[in-house]
């Protein structure tokens, strides 16, 4: 499923894919995939509600999983910049949307990331874009809050790292269990943060009673 690095190419300002091509080669095999599926769940992929429907899944796929061809680290480096500040630096409320790969059904949430640098900060659009980096791709949530989490860790090797993920997930509402208002939480922590005293602080400042995990 992964893409044509060359058909999502990079911006050399911020290391982000551009989401306008697709791989023609990729399209055509997954489009003919999803008319077989169509036809085996009793429809008709030649009428005119679906006749175009496999290339629009197969286009909608591939930039639903860009996610396999970004350099998350690599974004981060793009705007590494040293500076002595000591002080918790969070990014909060960054919209997040994945696919589950148990249902491939969305899941979407907030995700609520923080930091303490160690002589080196990070522009702070990065930190969303390396959310987005992992989220898109086929995921469970708590292996997303570990990487996300792993990746700011290894890449500025802070003084301790945060990360909360707060989403709710339609394989539970749509099907399943079918609990409409269901929030499945997620936390991982480093450093610093595994002080209750520090870890309270950036629950607080999240906006959250109490620390999670």
């Amino acid at each position: 499923m992964a893409l044509n690095k060359q058909m999502f190419e990079e911006n050399e300002m911020d290391g982000y894919a551009r989401r306008d091509q697709y791989n023609p080669v990729l399209v055509q095999r997954i489009a003919d995939n999803y008319r077989a599926i169509l036809k085996d769940l009793g429809e008709d992929p030649a009428r005119e509600g679906l006749r175009n429907t496999p290339e629009r899944v197969a286009k909608s796929l591939q930039f639903l999983t860009h996610g396999y061809d970004l350099d998350p680290a690599g974004i981060l480096r793009s705007a590494m910049f040293s500076e002595q500040y000591q002080q918790m630096v969070i990014v909060k409320d960054i919209e997040l949307y994945s696919l589950c790969e148990h249902h491939m059904l969305p899941f979407f949430g907030k995700c609520h990331v923080a930091y303490i640098p160690n002589g080196q900060i990070v522009g702070l659009s990065k930190i969303p874009r390396v959310v987005d980096a992992f989220a898109r791709r086929l995921q469970v949530q708590e292996r997303l809050t570990v990487e996300i989490r792993d990746c700011i860790e290894q890449t500025l090797k802070p003084i301790g790292v945060a990360v909360v993920i707060e989403a709710q997930h339609l394989c539970m509402v749509m099907r399943g269990i079918q609990k409409q208002h269901s929030i499945a939480t997620t936390s991982a922590f480093t450093g610093e943060f595994d002080a209750d005293r520090t870890r309270a602080e950036f629950m607080r400042l999240i906006g959250r009673s109490a620390p999670v995990g």
